[in-house]
């Protein structure tokens, strides 16, 4: 079993600097913490893989080809591979678990 504490997950991130903290890859999945705070712009491309992301905290809009939708604290987005997508109008920081399959990179 492995098990994580989104709040050491967190520090983690914040200490390295990054927007992105890949925590978790197995053979046929990767888990990463992923934070944009309020106002910041969102700089993903699409990806390889299908991506499943659950928000943790914050809010803002996020648009998946040609479909936008508002996202908070509790929501499921699914985004296939290859599809352009990108968090906007993030109105409070923004706290999200990314499962990425096949794994990232």
């Amino acid at each position: 079993m492995k098990a994580f504490r989104l709040d050491e997950l967190e520090a983690e991130r914040a200490a390295n600097n990054g927007a992105y903290l890949q925590f978790l890859r197995e053979r046929n999945m990767s888990v990463g913490l992923y934070a944009l705070d309020a106002g910041q712009p969102d700089p993903q491309s699409p990806h390889g893989q299908d991506e499943v992301y659950v928000v943790m905290s914050g809010r803002a809009s996020v648009t998946v080809g040609m479909e936008t939708t508002q996202v908070a604290r509790g929501s499921v987005v699914y985004v296939p591979a290859g599809t352009a997508h990108k968090f906007h109008h993030i109105t409070e920081d923004l706290r999200v678990l990314v499962v990425f399959s096949p794994p990232e990179g």
